[in-house]
């Protein structure tokens, strides 16, 4: 089932398994749990004395499944489902975890895993090409791992669609905690943490309010929150980061093609290495945390939403950009129940069924090509005349057979039957008249809307709502800097928002050797 390079490097990782594990396979006779027991056959070949198998052909639960303990231990990580694709690595660091290889999560983050004294039952819906699951799956794995009253377990929503269709799940990953709905959408073991043990936030804003001031804060750890934070530490300055989400819209970006000297990465190995990078400097990160106001005084103060206040010299905003919504009827009821924004997350769970796509740029007309190899017809809706998206990808999307772009459409209204997404209503602006057109998904992609709506009374915005700056990335208020999607600069592209940034902390330490 495996390929021998990948084998190869497994086998390497699982030499760092310290304590014996037992791999647990529950079967039901399927094609899938005998593709699920070779698995299982060949990793525990390839470290014979620490992990063993078992096989459970009667259980009383789902199956197939693997189940990963320390030996002599009741299993509490689970994968109801076949974890490769996106979620091999999640397989990969249960194995390692349960047999005693440390996490590298910060030691303040594991002690208060540990201490949680009350029972949580995570239960995790995923697809296997969505590439925010992994995230979710490996934090309450670990959290089970290290806490005996936690049990984490993944499962495939292609491969138990009755689960799937009993609790109405339409958007992965989706997070069940002790049977209720938890969360769904990306989250960090952090914000897992926080949402869990209720007297977090108000420890960490006592905590992040007793900080010294900093030369440089910056708010945001996207690209451009990045390279500002490396170029400032660089100068030898006390720089912090705050960031509600390290990585920003580029975590949510899977095939990135055109950052200079990379031929080709995702965004999630691209962050990976922006956060080691920051990290390889004196930087104090801080994630998990939204900026709510600012204040210029003696220092430039940042307000948190759990309440903490920091202090800084000089500030460089750097919060980005979000999803653009549709702003139409139904749009909220149905997040998440048919309404979604990741194609590649959410599109296997409209296997078979009709949806649309709003937007015809080039993350519309991509989607559009996506989907097509999973549904059985896409409806693409341009507001414009014509297509925003690159040639390529237009013929592309237009040799499909199964694939519709209609343009001169303007979405009203998103239909539902209470529980689901069922159609859609546009106008024609052409001829006025009103449409419908029966989807069971739609993929919003109308590009972004700057995350600046805190500073609305505080600094000069656009009439978009993007900072306005000036050369050296100043902003109307003296010290406070900007940088990358939430400015007026245009072409919002990664490599421009590092750049952005780089300028953003240059303009910063100017300030400070003049001021």
């Amino acid at each position: 089932m495996l390929e021998a390079n990948i084998k190869q490097q497994l086998g390497t990782y699982l030499q760092n398994i310290v304590n014996p594990i037992e791999i647990t396979v529950s079967t039901n006779g399927t094609e899938k749990a005998e593709e699920l027991l070779g698995l299982a056959r060949e990793i525990t070949a390839l470290k014979s004395d620490k992990i063993t198998l078992s096989v459970d052909e009667n259980p009383t639960g789902r199956a197939p499944q693997m189940a990963i303990a320390p030996q002599g231990q009741a299993p509490r990580v689970r994968f109801a489902g076949i974890p490769m694709g996106h979620e091999f690595t999640s397989l990969v660091l249960a194995l390692l975890q349960a047999g005693g290889h440390p996490s590298k999560a910060a030691p303040a983050t594991l002690e208060q895993i540990k201490s949680l004294d009350t029972e949580l039952n995570f239960e995790v819906y995923i697809s296997l090409s969505c590439h925010n699951c992994p995230d979710v799956v490996q934090a309450v794995n670990l959290m089970a791992v290290l806490n005996p009253n936690i049990t984490a377990t993944m499962i495939d929503g292609a491969l138990f669609q009755d689960e799937v269709e009993k609790r109405e799940i339409m958007a992965v990953p989706s997070v069940y905690l002790n049977g209720e709905l938890f969360e769904q959408g990306r989250m960090t073991l952090d914000e897992i943490l926080n949402k869990v043990d209720t007297g977090a936030a108000k420890k960490q804003a006592a905590a992040l309010s007793e900080k010294d001031p900093y030369d440089v804060l910056v708010v945001g750890g996207g690209p451009a929150g990045a390279a500002a934070a490396i170029y400032a530490a660089r100068k030898g300055i006390r720089t912090g980061v705050v960031a509600e989400r390290f990585g920003g819209q580029v975590a949510d970006t899977m095939a990135i093609e055109n950052f200079i000297s990379v031929k080709a990465t995702d965004g999630p190995k691209l962050v990976a290495g922006l956060e080691q990078h920051v990290l390889d400097y004196d930087v104090d990160l801080m994630k998990t945390q939204k900026a709510v106001r600012l204040e210029k005084k003696e220092f430039v103060e940042i307000e948190l939403e759990n309440g903490a206040l920091l202090k800084s010299k000089t500030l460089i905003l750097a919060t980005g950009a979000r999803w653009r919504e549709m702003n139409v009827p139904g749009e909220q009821e149905y997040r998440g129940k048919g309404v979604a924004y990741c194609p590649h997350c959410d599109g296997p769970l409209f296997k078979g069924k009709k949806t649309a796509v709003i937007g015809g740029g080039n993350s519309g007309i991509e989607a559009a090509i996506d989907l097509a190899g999973l549904v059985e017809h896409v409806t693409v809706l341009e507001f414009g005349d014509t297509l925003r998206a690159d040639d390529v990808l237009v013929k592309k999307a237009n040799s499909l057979p199964n694939v519709t772009i209609i343009k001169n459409a303007m979405t009203t209204e998103v239909l539902g039957d209470g529980q689901r997404v069922i159609g859609l209503k546009y106008t024609d602006r052409t001829t006025d008249e009103s449409h419908l057109v029966e989807v069971a998904g739609i993929f919003v992609q109308i590009g972004l809307v700057p995350n600046s709506e805190f500073l609305k009374d505080t600094l000069e915005l656009s009439n978009r709502g993007e900072i306005i700056i000036d050369q050296h990335g100043q902003t109307s208020i003296p010290g406070v800097f900007a940088a990358g999607d939430v400015t007026t600069t245009p072409y919002k592209q990664i490599i421009i928002s590092m750049g952005g940034g780089a300028t953003a902390a240059l303009g910063a330490f100017d300030y400070l050797i003049r001021n």
